[in-house]
């Protein structure tokens, strides 16, 4: 099959008169030399700016997210808030994930990544509601390739933690009012950026735009690479499913379809009511319960993020998916247990000086190992679903993860006023339930194409 592969790109490569293109089994690719093989980077400074500019959009949506934590007390005493009006403002960020969910997917489909990106990026310099619109994972999943497609989709994840620990850090030093004005800046940068980066190979193969398909691959790949394989591969495995679409988002519910879409689905909801939306918004107020300082818990928080984050982006692909998730889902279950023993323990006024440690361990950990793995659902969103069924799976596991995550953000507050450690130990078998799922129904989906992936995980028979 190898040498089948070989000799039918030097046929291409003869056929179109590129004489200086050869072969390379070391790159799995194309050379390019006199004489010798000089391999062709997987990396080009437009496949860098793209990435950049999904960036700038996740980064803001840490923004987003971490807004509410350090700002917690200040807007409640500013605006008069009761605990319940705060905790609407704080889960806020839900609704409008709601909103967006419900129709995204079909925007995607109907405008492309890179238009839908930039439009609603109007929205988020606006609000921060239509953030959840994008589908930044996705588009950078379909213009990467498969040895680093998961570094690369990380990086967005690692961004989601950059920005929330900006929020963190810099929100303890500036008024709330400063901090939203500073959180406006990605998306200033994502509106300019836009116009230079290139839409997605695969929604141009899909809306039959074959020219702009290979325009956009050499625009990825590099002037000289050779492109024909992969444009080839992505024409046919998109006309596969043109031929056994039923049109519209009912095609996301045949029988096909079922399993990686409960899988992704259960993973979102479960990590949701793990507790991360609860972490996330008011680990402020968190450290403050337990006895910690809030200025120095979320710095350290963010220090630990941007570090473990690092570590997650630099090791996927050679560890591959389900190790991380495993890993990532077995600490947010011993963080949350943790964290709920030192509550308990504060409840009943035993251990009082070392209970507030366990609960800056237990809050370090936590989102310690979300950084390391709580974004993967998203890559695995990119890579199951074909390209016809994408942007419905998309939706519908945006509705429910960020369903799951309004409930979270809203009834916490209210929540540790009946128990403290109870929510905690709750969010603690919501992780563990998590750990199991992935144990016994996510697939491995690392070095692989995404077409590859798709075919072994939906074949075509129903």
């Amino acid at each position: 099959m190898e040498q089948q592969r070989k000799e039918a790109t030097e046929r291409l490569l003869s056929t179109q008169g590129h004489d200086n293109l050869f072969y390379s089994e070391e790159n799995d690719g194309v050379g390019v030399g006199d004489g010798g093989l000089v391999a062709v980077s997987n990396f080009t400074s437009i496949l860098g700016l793209s990435i950049f500019m999904a960036a700038c959009i996740t980064f803001g949506f840490g923004c987003a997210i971490g807004y509410s934590s350090p700002t917690q007390s200040s807007i409640m005493e500013d605006w008069g808030l009761s605990v319940a009006e705060f905790s609407l403002f704080g889960s806020i960020l839900s609704i409008g994930s709601l909103i967006g969910a419900a129709i995204s997917g079909k925007i995607t489909d109907l405008f492309g990544r890179k238009l839908t990106m930039w439009i609603l990026n109007l929205f988020y310099i606006g609000g921060w509601l239509a953030i959840a619109f994008t589908k930044a994972p996705i588009y950078i999943a379909e213009i990467t390739t498969k040895n680093v497609r998961g570094r690369f989709t990380t990086i967005l994840q690692l961004m989601v933690g950059w920005g929330a620990s900006f929020m963190y850090v810099v929100g303890s030093f500036v008024h709330w009012r400063t901090l939203a004005l500073l959180a406006t800046i990605p998306g200033l940068l994502q509106v300019l950026l836009i116009f230079f980066i290139p839409e997605s190979p695969r929604w141009l193969a899909k809306v039959g735009r074959e020219k702009e398909l290979e325009a956009a691959l050499l625009c990825l790949r590099g002037d000289k690479a050779d492109i024909s394989d992969e444009a080839i591969e992505i024409k046919n495995h998109v006309e596969s499913l043109k031929s056994s679409s039923r049109g519209g988002i009912v095609d996301i519910f045949q029988k096909k379809y079922v399993r990686p879409l409960l899988t992704v689905v259960g993973m979102m909801v479960l990590t949701n009511l793990g507790g991360i939306n609860a972490f996330a918004y008011y680990s402020g107020a968190i450290f403050v319960s337990a006895g910690i300082s809030s200025m120095v818990g979320l710095i350290t928080l963010a220090a630990t993020q941007t570090v473990v984050g690092i570590l997650g982006t630099t090791i996927i692909d050679k560890l591959g998916r389900r190790p991380l998730l495993l890993v990532s889902s077995a600490g947010l279950c011993f963080s949350s247990f943790l964290t709920g023993v030192s509550f308990f323990l504060k409840d009943f006024n035993w251990w009082d000086q070392g209970s507030p440690i366990l609960a800056f361990i237990g809050l370090l950990m936590y989102m310690g190992s979300y950084a390391l793995g709580g974004g993967l659902p998203w890559l695995l969103v990119s890579e199951l679903f074909p390209i016809n069924v994408k942007g419905s799976a998309g939706s519908i596991c945006n509705f429910m993860g960020n369903s799951t995550g309004w409930v979270v953000g809203y009834y916490f507050n209210l929540l540790t006023e009946w128990s403290s450690a109870g929510i905690f130990f709750t969010f603690s078998a919501f992780c563990c339930a998590n750990f199991i799922l992935i144990a016994t129904m996510v697939p491995e989906t690392k070095g692989r194409t995404l077409e590859e992936i798709q075919a072994s995980i939906t074949p075509s028979s129903d």
